[in-house]
């Protein structure tokens, strides 16, 4: 039984609100820092089936704010790899122990971190041509991160921003593959025995702060310094991980 110390609530309540804004418009980056905090108050097996629920409710909100304006061929190549990604990645969650899923988790968000950090550069570098099979491996990837850590967005952003669709519809896509590929795991999470109800239970007052940082965050993405955001929570991304790796 986790008790709900003011340390855990304050850490969940900055990860409920940075969930929000996330789903938003703000993207991965902001999301990706969910787990990792989590993990520092809470055991690392435990963090996922918390936040899964949260980011499921989180998702419906955000999918309403952009209805619509989703790429359907792109949701069409990309979900069959989520689903194998997400069994694979469950099977793995389920067969390790809290530490060495917490070192895991260190290390995937330090990878984040880089890939943040030099994607410019790798992007400046590629020549794009697009293929049909290009979805089914970032779908692949981003469904085994996703079960582990919920971390699926830096190969799903990499695929949709080489697809030159706009911003509206890049939002959307990724919104409703997320809500889709959350609710994928949810049967591989009962399997696995990852769902923290009880605890989610007792904090559900916290949860009227989605549905708000979810608009905060789609208000704000035209009127914010992005890039001066991001690398603060880059900043932050990259203390967590390291944190993890030697708590």
């Amino acid at each position: 039984m986790i008790d709900d110390t003011p340390l855990f609530l304050v850490m969940l309540t900055i990860v409920i609100c940075l969930t929000g804004l996330s789903k938003g418009g703000f993207g991965g980056t902001m999301g990706a820092l969910g787990t990792p905090l989590m993990a520092l108050v809470m055991p690392a097996n435990q963090v996922v089936g918390l936040l899964l629920p949260i980011l499921i409710i989180a998702d419906v909100f955000a999918v309403t704010s952009y209805w619509q304006r989703w790429d359907k061929r792109l949701l069409i190549l990309l979900l069959p790899g989520a689903i194998v990604g997400v069994l694979i990645g469950t099977l793995f969650i389920a067969s390790v122990s809290p530490d060495v899923l917490r070192q895991g988790i260190g290390v995937i968000t330090l990878l984040f971190v880089l890939y943040k950090v030099f994607e410019k550069f790798i992007f400046g570098s590629t020549k794009y041509q697009s293929h049909n099979w290009y979805g089914l491996a970032a779908g692949a990837v981003a469904g085994f991160s996703s079960a582990l850590t919920h971390t699926g967005g830096p190969p799903i952003t990499i695929y949709l921003l080489m697809q030159e669709i706009t911003p509206q519809v890049f939002i959307a896509t990724s919104a409703l593959f997320f809500m889709v590929l959350n609710w994928i795991k949810v049967p591989s999470y009962f399997y696995a025995g990852l769902f923290e109800f009880n605890l989610l239970w007792r904090v559900a007052w916290l949860l009227p702060l989605l549905p708000l940082n979810v608009w905060v965050g789609k208000w704000a993405v035209t009127k914010i310094n992005r890039i001066m955001f991001e690398r603060v929570i880059l900043f932050f991304l990259a203390v967590s991980g390291v944190l993890l790796l030697v708590r």
